[in-house]
């Protein structure tokens, strides 16, 4: 056998080989790692330590809220290595450096604030959510960051209401991350309405058993909490499950609230997932 010939089997060889390894990994799940934090318009800390704090975390995408206006995402981001960023226009309850924004370690797209003011004298207003899409590991993401008012039991008219009747049904994305400070623990009303809307809490993946945590008030602790009112869904026509995560415990708080974080796997191939089902 001449060498030329030899060396042309081997080679093929090695490229079949290849490609039959190579195919499960098409068929693996991307993982995104997500967080959420509500910054208490940046009073305790500044952008450099909240990002040097989100540093072993290694995120995809941050969910800010009460942020400051400006460069203040994008300087997180500097530290973190996420170049995007996303500022919306509307302060929760026209305070002020009230804002939500997007850190993202992949380029956005579609970027726009939905408002979701109500007309009731009960709640604060004005209340939003940003969003955008990004591709990461080849599929895209629809991702919301919110800030809203607490809606109790007998409301069916407040933020959320309105999220889940106006905003989410019109989304056909394949994939939704929704996250923020929702003011509502699980098992509120306002919450079975975004889960009977599609949309899982990372909690339930996890395990984790709420009702014996608080993500408010992290500079009082001592004081009576209004336990964990920030929260991290996935859509469940996406198949997900979420792999780690968590509330972020941190010896010298940052803020009043306590960032909360979560791994979510997302299958590539949808068919495939609802088959496996």
């Amino acid at each position: 056998m001449k060498i030329g010939h030899a060396f042309f089997i081997i080679v093929s060889s090695l490229w079949i080989v290849g490609v039959s390894l190579g195919r499960p990994d098409s068929d693996k799940p991307v993982h995104v790692r997500v967080a959420a934090y509500n910054v208490e318009f940046g009073k305790n800390a500044s952008p450099e330590e909240i990002g040097k704090m989100f540093k072993p975390y290694d995120l995809d995408m941050i969910g800010f809220n009460e942020v400051p206006d400006g460069d203040w995402t994008a300087r997180v981001g500097k530290v973190l290595g996420m170049k995007h960023d996303y500022v919306g226009k509307i302060s929760s309850a026209n305070h002020k450096d009230k804002y939500k924004s997007i850190l993202s370690r992949t380029p956005l797209q579609s970027t726009v604030e939905h408002d979701l003011t109500v007309q009731r004298s009960r709640s604060w207003n004005p209340a939003s959510v940003v969003q955008a899409i990004t591709q990461i590991g080849g599929i895209p993401v629809s991702f919301y960051s919110l800030h809203i008012c607490r809606s109790t039991d007998s409301q069916k008219t407040g933020h959320a209401y309105r999220l889940v009747n106006e905003i989410l049904p019109k989304d056909k994305t394949a994939r939704i991350i929704l996250l923020g400070d929702f003011n509502n623990e699980m098992g509120d009303h306002a919450l079975q309405a975004i889960e009977k809307a599609g949309m899982r809490a990372t909690w339930e993946d996890l395990k984790i058993d709420v009702s014996k945590e608080f993500t408010y008030n992290a500079l009082k602790p001592e004081q009576p909490n209004s336990g964990v009112i920030d929260h991290i869904f996935y859509n469940t026509g996406s198949r997900a499950s979420t792999k780690d995560g968590g509330i972020i415990e941190l010896k010298k708080p940052l803020s009043d609230h306590k960032p909360v974080w979560a791994k979510i796997a997302f299958p590539k191939d949808l068919k495939k997932a609802k088959q496996s089902k």
